[in-house]
């Protein structure tokens, strides 16, 4: 007797399965994210259960676990093994998302030139020929002899072929491709990505094989799929830049082996992506001079400090009411940073239009650019040149106060380094810092540090 064909609507955002359909998700609060799916049948249910059958294993004591044989699998790119913690690991499960065309099957292929001197790799690809994947080798100039190139979509073909080749690491190219004929859904599914993952993320780890997973991304520039997929995973990488520029920027959401506050920089070219070693220098390049509105910052992004430019207009509103608009920093913060201007330091805004605009394409959060955003600001409402020497890091109180920042002593090396003679920050950083090639100045309100910088 057959079995009776069940339908479920799921939740693209969060996951949740529910009988009947709801324009918002009772979980997540989404709206319109409830899709319908077919369940599974008893006879394929069951076939997929048989999958999670693994070997029983007994605990150990956590002393008797020994960590000699770590390994990392260096990569080949420096700014990769930073964002990764050091290398990849064995046994990994790292998911890589980002824009269409940002270039993260770029990046997979270039690491394939470089690791595939020494490892056997197997790449899987469903959305590309095998003819379209040898025009792009050779377009980057890939040619190593220990790279597999296979065209399916079928994970459980997949997975027999990496149990009977072997190889050292695979990459699949994108998870929203490959499906599980046990299941109705039809791949991309909420349902199918899940389940090929959770396949995948066996494999892996019953093999002792590192695994990149490509994944695209929905509207709002997060991964598509549940979330339950980047729980799955061990590292989450995510590409940020504008296609329309060179600058890319590698970015590690979530990571079980490193710091997720380290960055890769790249920059986007004929040849693939190449390594930005000195970001400061390209974010830098082409900066005006003697212009108002301009103010150069140093952030910290993990280890790693940078200097950046924030730009700041500042222009009479033709309407009642005025616009505000950022890019590259919490648009937020821009608006709380402009009413205690206005409220604590006197400078008037409510009759202006305020933009802000981190050059580069570079996204910056920290609070420490706080000081810098608003001199752009200031800048540009006195129509007063900032000196081009000069670099201003602080974070801004709602009491109007330079608040100290974290690791200063870094960021004044930075701007001494690039040739900066005029570093502007909170008084409360000088003690404990030092500096013969350039001028600090510390600085204990908003006031204070305009009339330094003018």
């Amino acid at each position: 007797m057959g079995s009776k064909v069940k339908s479920v609507f799921i939740c693209s955002e969060c996951g949740y399965e529910s009988p009947k359909w709801f324009g918002k998700c009772p979980s997540c609060g989404e709206w319109n994210t409830m899709n319908e799916e077919i369940k599974a049948t008893a006879k394929s249910s069951s076939g997929v259960k048989s999958h999670s059958v693994t070997a029983v294993s007994k605990p150990y004591s956590i002393n008797e676990i020994t960590t000699e044989d770590e390994h990392r699998y260096d990569t080949g790119c420096k700014e990769l093994n930073r964002v990764l913690g050091g290398g990849i690991v064995k046994g990994s499960l790292i998911l890589l998302g980002g824009d269409p065309g940002i270039g993260k099957s770029t990046v997979l292929m270039q690491i394939c030139q470089y690791m595939g001197d020494t490892l056997k790799i197997l790449y899987v690809s469903g959305e590309e020929s095998k003819r379209q994947l040898k025009l792009r080798a050779i377009r980057l100039g890939v040619s190593s002899p220990n790279l597999l190139v296979m065209t399916q979509t079928d994970v459980e073909q997949v997975c027999e072929q990496i149990l009977s080749v072997k190889p050292d690491l695979v990459m699949i190219d994108s998870i929203q491709t490959m499906n599980l004929t046990e299941l109705n859904s039809s791949p991309g599914s909420v349902t199918q990505v899940r389940e090929c993952t959770n396949m995948l993320m066996r494999t892996a780890k019953s093999c002792d094989i590192p695994m990149f997973i490509v994944g695209h991304v929905n509207k709002e520039g997060s991964i598509a799929g549940p979330k339950v997929l980047e729980h799955i995973v061990d590292t989450v990488l995510h590409f940020e830049g504008d296609k329309q520029m060179s600058c890319r920027i590698l970015r590690a959401v979530k990571n079980r082996y490193g710091s997720t506050n380290e960055i890769g920089v790249f920059e986007m070219t004929d040849k693939g992506l190449q390594e930005v070693e000195n970001p400061s220098v390209m974010l830098l390049s082409g900066r005006p001079k003697n212009v108002s509105g301009t103010c150069v910052t140093c952030t910290i992004e993990g280890t790693r400090p940078i200097l950046a430019e924030a730009q700041g207009l500042a222009t009479q509103s033709g309407y009642g009411n005025p616009r505000r608009m950022s890019t590259g920093f919490d648009y937020n913060r821009l608006s709380l940073l402009l009413a205690v201007l206005e409220k604590r330091a006197g400078y008037y805004f409510s009759n202006y239009d305020a933009y802000i605009n981190i050059v580069g394409g570079l996204r910056v959060d920290e609070p420490a650019i706080d000081l810098s955003i608003a001199m752009a600001l200031l800048s540009s409402l006195k129509d007063t040149p900032i000196n081009e020497k000069s670099v201003v890091f602080g974070e801004i109180g709602l009491a109007g106060e330079i608040r100290a920042v974290s690791q200063a002593q870094m960021r004044i090396n930075e701007a001494v380094r690039l040739g900066f003679t005029k570093i502007i920050m909170p008084y409360h950083n000088l003690k404990g810092v030092n500096c013969n090639d350039a001028e600090l100045i510390g600085v204990k309100n908003i006031r204070q540090a305009f009339e330094a910088i003018s």
